[in-house]
């Protein structure tokens, strides 16, 4: 039963075209999102579907080329290739989100290539790294209000404050329900392969939040029935922006290494904060941005200390893993600026680690699979 449940995931995981246009001749509208902390609730709030675009491990980029310098990092390029190549033509809008110096950039790369191929509307979406303080609440209110008005637009009608409180209430199933699957899977390696456990949490990206909710929570219903886990294995942490290559997550599989939990911010660090369900739901929404933390991406107020180190470094024991693997993006400045400090942190509190440079376009592993089969012979010792 649980190995049919997986597969219904990975089927909509692996295929977000299909889905795409199932929502399409259903009549519904369709907004890709890119990474990340974009309101994704004011979509559903619209009556439309949201969809996440985090790149693609099968595509070649091409056409993106002549809009972006090629050491962009890939997940930008390829979200930009889908929207070229007829992958996700059919959208009925885009959110751009500004949370890095790669996207801010290619947010107008979007806005043109979609402008003059498609006359598709690109929303633009900057977020402020003071994001505690009154004006920064200000600033990310204001800029949710410009989303919002220019869904309206699309969508042909206004949404309400109570369609927003609404959209958080889902918003907020859907976390908590990724939460507890994100804790079951390392509770239960034997069950959850490191491949399944990525499509089921990447399948949350193409399908309607309700019936994701549903499903998932169902999954979490038999994972807490199964018995005690006897794992032989090793368990580590992974961190990094994305990991959802099957092929380089089958190396984790076939060496007997699992995921305790993780830092990634395509998995769950997108997921630790909700939003306020009462009051002002534009202000909920803003604060709920604010109370993010511990992201590479994101200021700290407190930079003198190294906090987010000191929070990977809880992860992992607190999760019983015996180390981490860093999945670090190409052509990531933030990442690769921090790591010295994440480095530093956790080489202090005694865990071991190793740091995988990969992008969208991997297609040889073999590097990889040497480096982590070594890795779980240093763990198991």
């Amino acid at each position: 039963m649980l190995e049919a449940r997986f597969q219904e995931f990975k089927a909509a995981a692996y295929a977000p075209k299909k889905l795409l246009n199932e929502y399409k001749a259903a009549g519904k509208k369709v907004i890709g999102v890119l990474p990340y902390y974009a309101p994704e609730e004011l979509v559903y709030a619209a009556g439309m579907v949201p969809m996440g675009i985090w790149g693609s491990n099968t595509k070649t980029i091409a056409k993106a080329k002549e809009y972006c310098a090629t050491f962009y990092c890939t997940i930008a390029q390829l979200a930009l290739e889908m929207l070229l190549d007829g992958t996700m033509d059919q959208l009925d809008g885009v959110i751009t989100p500004t949370i890095c110096d790669t996207l801010r950039p290619m947010s107008q790369n979007y806005r043109v290539a979609m402008t003059k191929l498609h006359k598709m509307p690109t929303i633009f979406l900057a977020h402020p790294q003071y994001r505690r303080p009154d004006f920064g609440m200000t600033f990310t209110i204001a800029q949710y209000t410009n989303v919002r008005n220019e869904l309206d637009k699309i969508a042909g009608h206004k949404m309400t404050d109570e369609d927003i409180r609404a959209a958080i209430k889902v918003y907020n199933k859907f976390r908590q329900a990724r939460r507890e699957f994100v804790k079951l899977a390392g509770e239960h390696p034997e069950a959850v392969s490191a491949v399944n456990r990525s499509a089921v949490l990447k399948a949350g990206y193409f399908m309607e939040k309700p019936e994701y909710t549903a499903k998932l929570n169902e999954l979490n219903e038999e994972l807490k029935a199964l018995p005690a886990s006897k794992w032989n294995g090793v368990k580590i942490v992974t961190s990094g922006i994305i990991c959802d290559n099957p092929v380089l997550l089958k190396i984790l599989d076939d060496n007997n290494i699992a995921i305790a939990t993780d830092d990634v911010a395509h998995e769950s660090r997108t997921i630790r904060v909700d939003a306020a369900e009462d009051g002002d739901p534009m202000f909920a929404l803003a604060k709920q941005f604010a109370d993010e933390d511990y992201d590479v991406l994101l200021y700290d107020e407190a930079s003198n200390q190294n906090r987010r180190g000191d929070f990977v470094v809880r992860l992992v024991k607190e999760s019983g893993a015996k180390g981490l693997v860093l999945f670090m993006q190409q052509f990531c400045d933030p990442e690769e600026m921090e790591y010295p400090y994440l480095k530093k942190a956790l080489d202090n509190a005694g865990i071991p680690h190793v740091k995988l440079g990969i992008d969208q376009q991997m297609r040889d592993f073999g590097q990889a699979a040497t480096a982590l089969q070594a890795f779980a012979d240093v763990l198991s010792l």
